[in-house]
């Protein structure tokens, strides 16, 4: 491989699922440190800490090679060459100050003046990131695997099963409902269009359990009228997002999740999670969270 060809190697193209639909993205140029403190933030703490701990050894190396240049400039240097100005240029970074190697040269002084100038930056970015990793606010809110379309109230009803994991307050805890799809104009014009979705109840005062968020397919709504077979075809996804204030950190908070077509279930109905033990204390099972069953005969006809 030439030069010139190693050189016009484009990155790797990144993949979005939406819907569960895969997007893969091409054309984007990015370099290792575009975007440094987002992708900090993102990435897993095993990235993260692996490297910290490779920046923290390739810097202490390079100074180590630095403070070489100079092989008498560190006193009671141990072992010789590499390896100890490798060590003292880790107690320099740490101001261990053991006071068994220390400067000796004023070329050394310098150096070692440049390197805590130098760490001191280095080590306040790192602090300052495991800080942001730690304290960014993180909902623990669950979705149910499938929404289902049922009748109720002699209405045909959208419904997804939400819950808190934390069983914390999210106070003012408020729900918004999208349904992405391909839209054609009558010019021949396709694109995606948004369109928002009335809730039965968009506001839960004590969200602590559980959620079930409700939309009522009438003459308006955006679903009235559709098939399973219309949706797919339109490509259609379903974007739920909860947004809250975590009583605990007072912090807000928010979670969004989203659902192809195929992960739709009509006439369908929720398992459900409440019931009373043989002491008649109420227990909520999450194993069932994600089961859903279909509507028997009589279920049908009730509706």
């Amino acid at each position: 491989m030439t030069r010139k060809h190693l050189f016009s190697l484009r990155p790797r193209p990144r993949v979005v699922q939406i819907g569960g639909r895969p997007f893969v993205s091409e054309g984007l140029r990015e370099h290792a440190w575009d975007d440094f403190y987002h992708r900090a933030l993102t990435m897993t703490w095993p990235v993260f800490f692996s490297l910290a701990i490779t920046v923290f050894l390739m810097f202490n190396a390079l100074f180590a090679m630095i403070y070489q240049i100079d092989p008498t400039g560190i006193a009671n240097q141990y072992p010789k060459g590499l390896a100890g100005a490798f060590f003292f240029s880790v107690e320099t970074l740490a101001t261990v100050g053991y006071g068994d190697m220390h400067p000796q040269s004023v070329y050394t002084h310098i150096v070692a003046t440049a390197e805590i100038i130098t760490g001191m930056g280095n080590i306040a970015v790192f602090t300052g990131l495991i800080f942001a990793r730690f304290s960014r606010p993180r909902a623990k809110i669950i979705f149910g695997k499938h929404p289902i379309v049922r009748m109720i109230d002699g209405k045909q009803t959208l419904m997804m099963r939400v819950a808190n994991m934390r069983l914390n307050l999210i106070a003012q805890a408020s729900a918004q409902l999208h349904l992405v799809r391909m839209h054609s104009t009558p010019e021949g014009f396709q694109l995606r269009r948004i369109e928002d979705m009335k809730l039965l109840r968009d506001q839960h005062p004590i969200f602590m359990l559980s959620w079930n968020v409700m939309h009522v397919i009438d003459e308006d709504s955006p679903m009235y009228g559709t098939t399973p077979e219309g949706l797919e075809a339109g490509e259609a996804t379903l974007l739920l997002t909860i947004e809250g204030v975590d009583e605990t950190t007072s912090q807000s908070m928010m979670a969004r999740h989203q659902w192809g077509t195929k992960d739709v279930r009509w006439n369908h109905r929720y398992v459900d999670l409440v019931h009373r033990d043989e002491n008649g204390v109420n227990v909520i099972d999450y194993t069932v969270f994600d089961e859903v069953l279909p509507l028997d005969e009589e279920e049908q006809k009730a509706t």
